[in-house]
């Protein structure tokens, strides 16, 4: 490697996301792997908030090429009870 080079991570996709049941209860949360996460949440493979309620429908979600942009809008949308949620479920 030549004198002053720095390694580089390959870069990861990082996805802010929201799903909900048919009684509109939301869940958000932060995965690198969309698809692998929301099967999961499908398949109610790990017992939790998402299993009990049934969250199984992926309503919103962001895309992201650093965790450190991704967590803030993570927390943002979590927080957010009375702007963006009704209006993504409308």
């Amino acid at each position: 490697m030549p004198s002053g080079a720095r390694w580089q991570l390959p870069a990861k996709t990082y996805y802010v996301y929201m799903t909900t049941n048919k009684t509109r209860t939301l869940y958000t949360g932060v995965t690198n792997n969309l698809e692998k996460r929301v099967s999961q949440h499908k398949l109610k493979l790990l017992p939790g908030f998402t299993s009990q309620y049934n969250l199984t429908r992926l309503v919103y979600f962001e895309v992201f090429g650093d965790i450190r942009a991704a967590n803030p809008a993570w927390k943002d949308l979590s927080e957010d009870w009375y702007g963006k949620r009704p209006s993504l479920l409308s």
